[in-house]
């Protein structure tokens, strides 16, 4: 939502405005509440990046939750800022009602401080309400006061936001829905909080009295009942993640009884290229899709969503998952994958994809000093993930260690010798180009080309190892990459391929003839996947021009 002024502000803008204070106080978890509060202030109310710093039990605040930029979430979430950085922040700048605004030429006071922040520098503004990126916009969320008041509480959080996509300051409108939204929020946020406490009591009186019979029926009907598929597993010892109890809805999601349900666990039924994904997902409030195995032996997508049933004395005992089939929706996604990166005609990876391939099998060393040889020390600077600049915040890390040593782990590939047949295998490229394609289209139009290209895609398909790729480069250009072949395989996969080529293909009823010219390069490590097509390229032109053109051209 754009921050309008009024009288101009849209009916549809106040709508989007109501949903997301809606899906506020609908969310099943604290978690949930806390990323739906980040995400609202950049989907509703119009700014690019919106973080929750939320109150801790010991007055510190820390980023619960960040909206708008991946790689400033990986980096800052979970990190804290001390409350005495927090109270000097806001008790600066401007006042905007409840709102904190510092500008830039104030704001560089904090930039050593020990709040997790994120900012970029640039020009002076260019006009009075034009948003500087090292400005700053506060929105504190103070708890509800005994009379309803959105001041009169205790301070439980802070909404900080940057970057209005409009680039200006927010005007009238935007600051009145920035505080309304704040205040909401707040609400929201004590309310899942009471309502955590209160399913945490409800879990200890139910340990302590097993007289609430109507809690664990009304319980047991929800479970069993529910549309989707609910499990309940042991936390903690040494059966820990075993199913102790299942519903009918996934029963018949995995095709699976219950009582054979109660034999495994997750890991057991989760595909073996998804274990990573199951490990990484945490019990309170943590979200995985991932592929369960089915009693025939087919495997579901599916979205696992989990919450702990705790005891506050003895700590968490079962863990609650909701499963839900997004097997449809996976396909979906999959089959959107599949196009942007294959041919449309043929089915073969494109350009963007061949690219793809041959860059993650190539390195380029860099210059830059190990960390350790630059003095870095920062345990922060290793999270695994890229630094980022102009479009975060300024929490711009080094690269961490472990990128410095990955040539340690990756095999180098590398080419065999030219001169000579040393026994060297090498990542072979072969490029090939249709001879006598044109003259077919000319003659027999587009469809009869087409048809030919299919054919010549599905003979080089065939005429190449598992593991090697054939891709469509465009036009009547593919490429091979062939991988463990030495010079002389690769002149014999050539040959091979150019003689399954110019057979005789049948197009729009009648029997047409191509021959085809292939350039044979090799890539290693220190080129580019641009340096080794264009090698191979190259060398096709060479073969092509060096054959007679009767034996190039096959009718």
């Amino acid at each position: 939502m754009e921050t309008e002024s009024e009288p101009y502000v849209r009916l549809a803008s106040l709508r989007q405005l109501h949903q997301v204070m809606a899906d506020m106080n609908t969310a099943r978890s604290l978690a949930d509440t806390l990323q739906t509060v980040a995400d609202g202030a950049v989907n509703a109310l119009g700014y690019e990046l919106a973080c929750v710093n939320l109150v801790r039990p010991d007055g510190d605040l820390v980023v619960a939750a960040l909206a708008g930029n991946p790689a400033a979430e990986a980096l800052i979430t979970g990190r804290v800022g001390s409350r005495e950085s927090w109270e000097r922040r806001l008790s600066m700048g401007e006042r905007w009602g409840d709102l904190v605004f510092i500008p830039h030429t104030e704001g560089w006071v904090l930039d050593d401080d020990d709040v997790p922040q994120w900012y970029t520098d640039g020009p002076a503004p260019r006009f009075e309400d034009e948003w500087h990126p090292a400005d700053r916009l506060f929105a504190p969320m103070y708890a509800p006061g005994p009379q309803g008041g959105g001041t009169s509480g205790e301070l439980i959080g802070v909404l900080s936001v940057d970057r209005p996509r409009n680039g200006r300051l927010p005007g009238a409108w935007g600051r009145e829905a920035l505080q309304m939204y704040a205040f909401q929020a707040a609400i929201a946020i004590s309310n899942a909080r009471l309502r955590a406490n209160m399913q945490r009591a409800l879990v200890r009186l139910e340990r302590e009295q097993q007289a609430l019979r109507a809690s664990e029926e009304s319980f047991r009907q929800a479970f069993e009942y529910a549309p989707s598929g609910m499990a309940i597993a042991e936390m903690g010892g040494d059966q820990h993640g075993r199913i102790l109890r299942t519903n009918d809805a996934l029963c018949r999601l995995l095709g699976r009884p219950a009582s054979a349900m109660r034999r495994y666990s997750f890991s057991d039924l989760v595909h073996p290229e998804d274990i990573g994904t199951l490990l990484r997902t945490s019990a309170e409030g943590g979200r995985a899709e991932l592929r369960l195995g089915r009693r025939d032996g087919t495997y579901v997508w599916v979205s696992l969503r989990n919450s702990v049933v705790a005891d506050a004395a003895d700590g968490p005992r079962f863990l609650l998952t909701h499963v839900e089939d997004i097997e449809e929706r996976k396909r979906r996604e999959l089959q959107l994958a599949h196009r942007a990166s294959h041919d449309s005609l043929t089915g073969l990876p494109n350009s963007a994809e061949l690219r793809a391939r041959l860059s993650a099998r190539l390195c380029q060393r860099s210059t830059s000093p190990h960390p350790a040889e630059a003095g870095i020390e920062s345990q922060d600077a290793a999270f695994g993930h890229p630094a980022f600049d102009s479009v975060g915040h300024g929490f711009a890390f080094p690269p961490p260690a472990e990128a410095y040593d990955a040539y340690d782990h990756h095999v180098h590939t590398v080419a065999p010798a030219a001169d000579r047949d040393d026994g060297t295998k090498g990542l072979a490229v072969l490029f090939c180009d249709l001879d006598g394609f044109k003259s077919i289209n000319d003659r027999f139009g587009h469809n009869a080309g087409d048809a030919v290209l299919i054919e010549v895609a599905r003979r080089l398909s065939n005429g190449v190892r598992d593991g090697d790729t054939v891709a469509r480069l465009g036009g009547d250009e593919f490429v091979i990459l062939a991988d463990g072949l030495g010079r002389a395989d690769a002149q014999d996969l050539a040959v091979r391929l150019r003689n399954e080529i110019i057979q005789p293909i049948r197009a729009e009823g009648r029997a047409v003839r191509v021959g085809a010219s292939f350039g044979i390069g090799w890539a290693h490590c220190g080129m580019t996947a641009d340096e080794v097509l264009k090698s191979a390229d190259e060398r096709m032109y060479v073969e092509k021009r060096s054959r007679p053109k009767q034996h190039r051209r096959a009718g």
